[in-house]
């Protein structure tokens, strides 16, 4: 990809169903991304299986929004024991900062003893929440704050939370995937909606927050 990328082209690109991605953080070139089979999470359909749910009730972490997204997106580009290579490049970074700044990029972090220990960030649009990647520095702490996020996002009126692909990670969470043309189909009525993402204030409460995140 050649050309210069703004946060502006960036969003646009996002409503129409492509996102960039790096070969590798050491390869400063971006491409876009279309792909045929979508990963979508249901928000109403999050797994939250019986140990999470002990941990989320157990509030090991505090919950804070935004209040450090440098770091969360360092966290989400470093290589772990895991995680051998990164999509997450400089310019990824960058851009995904500025859109931060302008209120579009969002993140979910888990702190413990006063260090980020896990946590998650995506962009906003409309109704939609586009998940772009999470970390963990202790057990289950990225899995706690995809369930904070879908609790924030039920709370304030989104419909869709894409996850880009999927994979056993987050089909055990309940991932699923979709065709391209079904996902064109369900996104664009949705940009058009408003959605609120600071509605949500329960953050210190797991009842509510488990109540929210996984409705009956």
């Amino acid at each position: 990809m050649s050309g210069t990328i703004t946060p502006q082209i960036l969003l646009r690109a996002y409503a129409a169903g492509i996102f960039p991605m790096a070969e590798s953080a050491e390869d400063n070139a971006l491409y876009w991304v279309e792909p045929d089979q979508r990963g979508i999470i249901p928000l109403n359909g999050l797994r939250i299986s019986h140990s999470l749910r002990k941990t989320v009730k157990r509030h090991p972490f505090e919950i804070r929004i935004d209040s450090d997204f440098a770091a969360v997106i360092a966290a989400c580009a470093e290589r772990t024991s895991g995680r051998k290579a990164t999509w997450i490049n400089g310019r990824i970074r960058s851009l995904y900062t500025q859109l931060h700044r302008a209120g579009f990029c969002h993140s979910i972090e888990c702190w413990q003893g006063g260090k980020l220990v896990g946590g998650l960030y995506g962009v906003r649009l409309g109704a939609i929440f586009f998940g772009e990647s999470m970390f963990s520095r202790v057990t289950d702490a990225s899995k706690v704050a995809l369930v904070h996020l879908v609790a924030r996002l039920n709370a304030g009126g989104f419909r869709l939370l894409d996850a880009q692909f999927t994979n056993p990670h987050l089909e055990r969470l309940g991932a699923i995937a979709i065709p391209k043309a079904e996902y064109q189909r369900m996104m664009e009525p949705l940009l058009e909606l408003d959605a609120d993402f600071w509605s949500f204030d329960g953050d210190d409460d797991p009842a509510r927050v488990l109540a929210l995140a996984q409705p009956r």
